[in-house]
């Protein structure tokens, strides 16, 4: 067994390694500018790809909605820590928007920082009356932000239930309940 797995690493992991070190560490001298500035137009290549796999605005802005229905219901029955675990998670949905939309992710940081931290502080402070007031503020917000950006047609509403209705949102839980 010990020498299959030695050979399974042989094959697998070292020889393609030392091809690549070979290949890829030989004699720079023979490198022109040319092979460089391909190699640099490849690379670009490749970043482009990769990007342009990344999600948008709209993908993590579903992300977004579901979570923000979510949490709703979570400090509505007191389940805390669902409901900062949601808004924690709500704000890194939008984390490939930093990539893919470098000029509208600004306008979401400065909204979750901002417009949206009353509700991050009714969830610290676990009091729905504060929650519901921030939260229906935050719709507010929401709304006006999308027809500034000119998304006139998504209009928020807070949901009549949850995005997942398979969780458990009245188990008690605090806001410091989440894994570091």
């Amino acid at each position: 067994m010990r020498r299959l797995i030695y050979l399974f690493m042989l094959a697998v992991v070292i020889v393609p390694a030392l091809a690549f070190l070979t290949i890829g560490c030989g004699d720079s001298s023979t490198t022109t500018s040319s092979d460089t500035e391909s190699s640099d137009a490849d690379v670009q290549q490749q970043l482009d790809e990769l990007k342009s796999g990344l999600p948008k605005f709209a993908v993590p802005m579903r992300e977004v909605g579901d979570r923000f229905a979510n949490m709703y219901y979570a400090a509505e029955g007191g389940n805390w820590g669902l409901a900062a675990y949601m808004s924690s998670y709500m704000d890194k949905a939008m984390n490939p928007a930093k990539v893919t939309k470098p000029d509208e992710y600004p306008v979401w940081a400065s909204f979750y920082s901002t417009e949206f931290e009353p509700v991050n502080q009714a969830i610290d402070a676990k009091d729905f009356a504060a929650f519901d007031q921030a939260y229906t503020q935050a719709i507010s917000d929401c709304n006006a932000c999308h027809a500034s950006m000119g998304y006139t047609f998504i209009v928020v509403s807070k949901a009549d239930k949850p995005a997942d209705n398979n969780v458990d949102y009245a188990l008690p839980s605090e806001p410091t309940d989440l894994p570091k």
